[in-house]
């Protein structure tokens, strides 16, 4: 089963740890990229985070109400792929942390459930922007 762990980001500048407030999926759920997983709070703000992959999730690792170490495992989910065909490929990325605005995951970008091919925000290459002089 090709499962991909979603581990807690850094979501403001050297913040530590963060509380998880509430899941907002469960276990057999199936996700998009970009749905709103869980709500955390951190010693600065309450944050949204997306979800990076679609798929299924198969566990939540850390409950509501807990206090986690930024960089760990907060899910457990079945990439999309591996759960329409059933494959057994190499695991998905490790999701990492970056000190950019906004949640990272360090995931590689995925696409959604349409096959649109959206990425995580945050994820995708940066567009050129003109700058004014």
């Amino acid at each position: 089963m090709n499962t991909a762990q979603f581990k807690l980001p850094d979501v403001g500048e050297g913040l530590t740890d963060a509380d998880i407030l509430t899941w907002k999926v469960a276990a057999g759920d199936a996700v998009k990229v970009n749905q709103v997983i869980v709500e955390i709070e951190t010693a600065k703000s309450v944050v949204e985070l997306p979800c990076p992959t679609a798929g299924s999730v198969a566990a939540l690792l850390a409950p509501e109400g807990a206090t986690v170490e930024v960089g760990t495992p907060i899910i457990d989910i079945v990439a999309e792929d591996a759960a329409a065909d059933g494959s057994t490929g190499a695991p998905a990325a490790p999701a990492g942390s970056g000190r950019e605005s906004g949640p990272q995951t360090g995931a590689q970008p995925a696409a959604d459930a349409e096959g649109s091919g959206a990425t995580l925000v945050g994820c995708g290459a940066r567009e050129d922007t003109k700058r004014r002089g």
